[in-house]
């Protein structure tokens, strides 16, 4: 039966899986187009500036439809979850009100970036990246850490079901915040670079073996591969922390169904709580306990040491979605060591093999489906609360009949807003690229000659 709860979730988990894309890119993109801006620089090198201003035309499409998915999802925390938001709201509305200023902020350097391309000098007009690259960081922070808050509640007392004694800055500096905001920060540059890496390697898969494809290949390398080993480490910080905070969560993300000593690390696997065990899973004997607390023997909590009524309800998803991103991680690793490592062997000439251009083009839709199963297992996993331990899930349910409705229209527009941002990206793909050849300051000389227009006026 389609009810109230389950529509509410999909819509708000649809809303969620859409924007985090744009989400992420927001943080990762600028970085990108300043790099390959400050490259162009400091070479005198056309290609680099032709990708800086491609990834620019990219970046306000991504930017402008990210802006509306956004803002579609501050309204659904109202309209489908008005307990959370009525009992919340003044805890973590600090870091919502935060992240829109950091928001407005990077709308507002990214319209003087776009405006003053041709008006600005080359030098100030990359010093105006810098705001952007850094408002968006920010912004991301801002809210994972309201997210955080959800998994760690902080910074508040309860006093017969009413909420005093609220600290704000407590809440945003929850436990769970420094482990969060590090992993999604970095997952940006993940997703980001290795996009990027794979759009190119694409091309050259193609036949555009020119240096334009070359070194957007580099650049998306370099970067995605900079952030996914940081990015595996503060995975596995964040995990720990799990284990600590919200043990349910852990059990279910490694397959724990009985507590025990030296227990079984499974990779992969079906896991079936009516019949206690994993099947179809790779088990490594003691390796749950390894890599769990560094010794062979240690205790784990499994799911057996919590009522039924706490724990993640899709276990099973929460295990497979956990071992799937750490699977995509490794993967990109693998993917991205492969393409440095003859890289460096063939004395800085960039790799076209075949089967390493076709892994780079995998690489990227894994950074994807990574970051898609990273936030599955971070809201799955808290389930069956929205704040855990204090609000559970069904609790927080707008109960009005029209929730069901409301998916329908909501799917529709989503379909229609990606279907758009497909049609524009395709287009601005197959559309004439910029220039390939530095001009020799052009700003600097439409500038002398404006100069001496109005020498011959006055």
């Amino acid at each position: 039966m389609f009810t109230n709860l389950l529509a509410a979730r999909s819509q708000m988990g649809l809303s969620l899986a859409f924007h985090i894309v744009f989400s992420a890119l927001g943080v990762g993109l600028p970085l990108l187009l300043c790099l390959a801006e400050g490259i162009a620089l400091w070479r005198k090198d056309g290609t680099w500036l032709a990708l800086s201003q491609q990834w620019t035309k990219a970046f306000a499409i991504l930017f402008a439809i990210g802006a509306v998915s956004g803002a579609i999802i501050e309204f659904e925390l109202s309209l489908l979850w008005p307990t959370f938001t009525k009992n919340s709201g003044a805890i973590i509305g600090l870091p919502f009100a935060l992240e829109g200023f950091a928001f407005f902020i990077e709308g507002i350097f990214l319209g003087v970036y776009l405006y003053g391309a041709k008006r600005l000098s080359p030098l100030v007009h990359w010093l105006t990246s810098f705001p952007i690259l850094i408002s968006g960081i920010t912004s991301a922070w801002f809210v994972v850490s309201a997210n955080s808050w959800m998994n760690s509640p902080t910074g508040f007392q309860l006093v017969q079901g009413q909420v005093t004694g609220i600290d704000p800055f407590a809440a945003i500096l929850n436990p769970s915040t420094p482990y969060e905001t590090t992993h999604m920060i970095l997952a940006c540059y993940v997703v980001t670079g290795f996009g990027a890496a794979a759009v190119y390697a694409v091309g050259m898969l193609r036949g555009k073996r020119d240096d334009y494809h070359r070194k957007g290949l580099l650049l998306g390398m370099a970067i995605g591969f900079s952030a996914i080993p940081f990015q595996i480490v503060s995975g596995d910080l964040n995990a720990r922390s799990i284990e600590t905070l919200q043990p349910p969560k852990y059990a279910a993300m490694e397959g724990v169904l009985h507590s025990g000593y030296g227990l079984p690390l499974y990779i992969g696997g079906f896991v079936d709580e009516q019949t206690g065990q994993i099947y179809y899973a790779i088990q490594i004997p003691h390796g749950e306990s390894l890599i769990s607390h560094f010794d062979l023997n240690s205790f784990t909590r499994g799911l057996d040491s919590f009522p039924p009524d706490q724990r993640p309800p899709l276990a099973a998803f929460v295990h497979l979605s956990f071992d799937g991103m750490v699977a995509c991680s490794f993967f990109m690793l693998f993917v991205g060591a492969l393409f440095w490592l003859l890289y460096l062997r063939r004395k800085r000439v960039i790799p076209e093999k075949k089967w390493l251009l076709w892994c780079a083009a995998i690489a990227g839709p894994s950074a994807f489906l990574a970051m898609e199963l990273g936030w599955m297992v971070t809201e799955e996993g808290r389930q069956p609360w929205v704040v855990y331990g204090l609000v559970r899930t069904q609790d927080a349910v707008n109960p009005a009949q029209w929730i069901t409705v409301s998916f329908l229209v909501f799917s529709c527009i989503y379909v229609l807003l990606g279907v758009t941002l497909i049609v524009l990206l395709l287009l601005l793909a197959r559309g004439p690229k910029p220039p390939q050849q530095f001009p020799e300051l052009i700003e600097g000389i439409d500038a002398d000659q404006e100069s001496r227009e109005e020498v011959k006026i006055l």
